[in-house]
């Protein structure tokens, strides 16, 4: 009997997608539906409520915008991760890895600086349905922002020991997708709290 490669593959719920690739997926669904319940909830009070604040007289709107700018070149830097991964350029993967971590960072640090400003100023989660849905939403995505520095830390000391390649990419790439989904929700909340 003949032994073939193929039937030493694990097999996964989709031709040519792999099993990790799959549960990411999934697990991204999921999220999802965690943020769109959390932002459809947000709208309908909003629209229900009488006197809700204008966010430019509430919200420093230039930060998070510059703010907004440094997450996007974030994702940019994950995507020649992931690309250098693929073609197995080493030094590329680490410098991408490290500069996406560090725009990471600076996006928590610019954020707990804003929320530090907002409650010293009397916008706290108790003053109103406008402060009590700021942070909600901001502070979820916030802990998504942090998962996801923590796990870009993990994959870039791993990369440090020449773990991945073009053979073994998918933990990079795993991530890269977390990380554009998170950037992608930040620019609808953004768009949705800050400026509508």
């Amino acid at each position: 009997m003949q032994h073939s490669a193929a039937m030493d593959r694990p097999a996964t719920p989709f031709a040519g997608i792999s099993l990790g690739k799959f549960a990411t997926w999934l697990f991204l669904a999921s999220e999802v539906m965690f943020f769109t319940g959390l932002i459809s909830s947000y709208i309908v009070l909003r629209a229900g409520s009488a006197g809700w604040p204008v966010p430019s007289d509430e919200l420093n709107i230039p930060l998070t915008a510059f703010n907004t700018f440094v997450l996007i070149c974030s994702s940019v830097t994950m995507v020649r991760a992931v690309y250098a991964t693929q073609r197995g350029d080493q030094k590329e993967l680490k410098r991408n890895l490290l500069a996406t971590i560090l725009l990471g960072t600076f996006f928590l640090g610019v954020q707990a600086y804003e929320w530090t400003k907002l409650l010293g100023e009397g916008l706290t989660p108790q003053r109103d349905l406008f402060g009590a849905t700021f942070f909600t939403l901001t502070g979820f995505h916030g802990l998504h922002v942090l998962a996801g520095v923590i796990t870009l830390v993990i994959v870039y000391s791993k990369a440090l020991g020449g773990r991945y390649g073009a053979a073994n990419d998918g933990p990079v790439e795993f991530t890269g997708l977390y990380w554009h989904f998170v950037d992608l929700v930040w620019i609808l909340l953004f768009t949705i709290v800050y400026l509508i």
